[in-house]
Parts: structure tokens; sequence; C-alpha cells
């Protein structure tokens, strides 16, 4: 039998509730319990005026950014027609049916004003990394850091060339947003300072991003998202944005250690980075100046490939500071005596010169296998290579072979933050654009990690 025909009628009065529609497991659920927004308005109120029109609630613009990360949602256009027609959007922004969405201009005029004068969103990812300490998810102790290329909202038909990029030629009072924010971090260590080498091309619409090839494909504009993390469970203890350069890498790691050390009191016991963290000055910092045991491949280019004895093969003796070679003959810095004994230094690349004597050399069995093409054997030791010796020693642990596995779970946040986040391209130009995108990111993945970890009770979802 067929049913009668189903047709639309208004009525006058409507019983529903919201919090009724939304399901008992919908993800936003279970990360409402861990958003505390109680103190933005104490944190924003030196940034808004005593006077003038009431402006948009700020909680209810970080509540709809976070569903817009939390979601994979990449526009700020897309999102206002989603949290307008998703009755769970609805209910996480706090929004009952008859309250209009805010246009999505806000957003706009809010980041570039006030969000960013008063660092809102790093407020924000630290209050969600605090939450996941005091839950007792991340104990500080072994660390974890990694660098990811996000593509820059920049292409290579608008950029110049190396030999024509001039930037005292700029005008910042007529130059976008983005270039003056370049023109501000020209000192910065994670952006102009980080290397003298100038990229091949400089964008100008986004001059701070790196032209990069290192993914192996079509060169590209490129932020690099820098993650310190705990691996205990994953939780993002700092993010930082910088160029897409090792050397800004390796500098923002320094710099997130010591800021999770002073919002934290976090002190960890090791941290475990890929080769490119491996530079004699980095394990040095790690190991003198923090503490810190560096699980990390040690960048070693004292190898050689004509068969001839290596570095490797000399015998080192701290005490009277001499290499031993393989025939049992002894490499010095000074091979004269002296009245006054003088004070060994390091060369400009920081390395010291040991070096054999010629007589030794001439009668060695071993001068075929050792330096066929000079006089005497040289060998070079860096400043550095106690440090590195230490890490050469850890390498051969078996928590070291723990650490690399643990490792991987840096580039298991970079995946999510990709596949699951959408985060594949930068909306945002210039560093403070990557800044909040990247801490915005960074907050969805803790939050989601909350929510995963700590879920929500039989008994809490019946009641």
């Amino acid at each position: 039998m067929m049913g009668p025909r189903q047709e639309a009628q208004s009525a006058l009065f409507y019983e529903f509730s919201i919090e009724g529609h939304v399901p008992q497991d919908h993800l936003l659920r279970s990360v409402d319990r861990f958003v505390d927004l109680s103190d933005i308005r104490q944190h924003l109120a030196p940034f808004y005026s005593a006077t003038g029109r009431p402006s948009v609630a700020p909680e209810l613009m970080i509540r709809m950014l976070l569903v817009g990360y939390i979601m994979g949602i990449r526009s700020e256009r897309r999102l206002c027609e989603e949290v307008h027609l998703n009755l769970a959007y609805r209910w996480f922004c706090r929004l009952d049916l008859t309250r209009p969405v805010p246009d999505h201009s806000t957003f706009s005029k809010n980041r570039h004003g006030r969000f960013r004068d008063s660092d809102l969103l790093r407020h924000l990812f630290e209050t969600v990394v605090a939450r996941c300490i005091s839950e007792g998810l991340a104990s500080g102790q072994r660390l974890a850091a990694d660098a990811s290329l996000i593509q820059a909202d920049a292409n290579r038909q608008n950029s110049t060339p190396q030999a024509d990029w001039d930037p005292t030629a700029i005008n910042p009072e007529d130059a976008p947003r983005a270039v003056r924010e370049y023109l501000a971090t020209l000192d910065d260590a994670a952006f102009g300072a980080a290397s003298p080498v100038v990229p091949k091309f400089t964008s100008h619409s986004d001059p701070a991003s790196q032209w990069t090839g290192a993914r192996g494909g079509p060169a590209y504009f490129a932020y690099s998202t820098n993650y310190l993390i705990d691996t205990d469970n994953g939780v993002i203890l700092d993010v930082e944005a910088t160029r897409s350069i090792r050397q800004a890498e390796v500098g923002s790691v320094r710099t997130m250690i010591d800021r999770v050390s002073d919002t934290f009191g976090i002190k960890p016991e090791r941290l475990i980075a890929d080769t490119a963290y491996g530079k004699g000055e980095m394990l040095d910092w790690l190991v003198q100046k923090r503490g810190i045991a560096p699980h990390i491949p040690v960048i070693d280019k004292s190898g050689r490939k004509d068969g001839t004895f290596e570095r490797a093969d000399f015998i080192y003796d701290a005490e009277q500071d001499v290499y031993t070679c393989p025939g049992g003959k002894e490499l010095k810095q000074n091979r004269r005596t002296f009245k006054k004994p003088r004070e060994n230094k390091p060369d400009e690349d920081g390395m010291f010169r040991y070096r054999s004597s010629k007589a030794d050399c001439d009668d060695c069995a071993l001068k075929s296998r050792c330096c066929p093409k000079d006089l005497s054997r040289k060998v070079t030791r860096s400043v550095y290579e106690p440090s590195r010796d230490v890490a050469r020693a850890i390498a051969r642990t078996t928590q070291y072979a723990i650490s690399c596995k643990l490792r991987k779970k840096v580039e298991m946040l970079f995946a999510h933050l990709k596949r699951i986040l959408g985060l594949n391209r930068l909306r945002l130009r210039g560093p403070c654009g990557a800044h909040d995108e990247f801490h915005l990111a960074a907050t969805a993945q803790n939050l989601r990690k909350l929510a995963k970890l700590l879920p929500t009770s039989p008994i809490a979802r019946a009641a």
C-alpha cells in the first residue's frame, strides 16, 4: 500500500533541542570537554576599546576556528556555511538556531589585529598543552623533534630570480602585509638571518617563504612547521614556523626546548631526532649546555672512498691529546718543544689539526694504505668532538634502537596534519600567517589526542 504524500507544513511553535540532536559519540563532544576559554577575555581585554559597538564574542570565533581545523575545513567562507547548517558545529560553538553566524571577514580583521597583537593563538595552544600535561599524557622525559614542509600560498610565475631581488628597494608603506612581515623578519634567526644563502627565487606575494626542492620533485615555495613532541603519547609540546632550510629548523629546536622549559618546567632526559640535527654545534648545545642526551645520528664526513684509513681508524688519547695511527705512531698538534707552552687553538672552521712525523711515515709499512700521496698523515678533530663521541656512544645502546622507533611518532603527526586535517598548503601568507596556521593545527591535533586517549565513560554518555 502506498503511503500518504509527505508535505512540509509550517508550524507556529517547535520543541527543539540542539543538545538532543548531537550524537553522544561525536568527535566534538569529546573535544569540548578539554576546551577551556575562560581566561580569553582577560587575555584580550587590553586590546579592546572601552567604547564603540560590541564586538563578536572572541570565544565564538576561537570555537569556530577550532571546528575548522579539527574537522579539516580549510576555507573560512565554507566554515561559516557549515556552522550555519551543521547542528553539531552550532552546539560546539554555543549557537542556538536563532543566532546568526559571524561573517567570514570578522576572522581576518581580528586575526590581523588583536589576535596577533596579543599572541592569542599561542596562548590557546599552551593552555591545551598544559591540560595534556595535567592529564598525565606527557611526562617530558623523552622528546622528539622534526620538521615538515608545507607549501606556501605562492607560485613560481609571480617571483623574481636571486640576482634581480633587492629588499632595500621595497617601500614598506605601499607593500602588502606579507611583504612588510618579510622585511620585519630579515634579522630573525628563524627567517632572514637563518642563513646567508639567498634562495634561487623570491616570491612577490610571500617573500619570506623558501624556494625549495627538498622533496625531490618540482621545486616550490614553502614554510617548515617544526614540532617538539613528547613520545609517551605523541603530544605536541611546542610548534614553530621557520624557513624551509636546515639552519632555521635546527635553531627552532633550541628555541622550543628552552620555551617548554620556561613555560612548563620540562627538563627532558633525551632528545630524539634525525641526522639533520646531528651537527656538532647542536650536539654540543644539548650535551654541554642543557644536559640532554642526544639520540641523534652524528653527521660525519670523515669517511674516505679511496680505501685509505679513516679518522675512525685512529685512536684518540684525551689525556695526552694525541692520536695513534694503525701503525702505532703518534699524531700531535705541535711536534716542536717550546720553552713557553703554546695554547692549541682551532682554525676558523673549529677544527684542531694533528700531524704525524714525516720520518715515521717514511718507514711505515702501512703508508700506501694511509697517505700514499702525502708526505705525512693529517687528522682533524672538531672542537665539538667530545659531544659527538657522546652521541656515538648512545647510538650503540639498546635505548637508541627504541628511540629510532619512537621518532616515527613525529612523522605520524605530520601525516595526520596533511591527510586528515588537510594542511597541505597554507591559506595565509607571511611569517605571521604560517605561525597562526601551524599553532591552530597543532592545537587541533592535541585536542583530538585528548579526546582519543581520554574518552567519555559510558555512564556519562547515558546521563
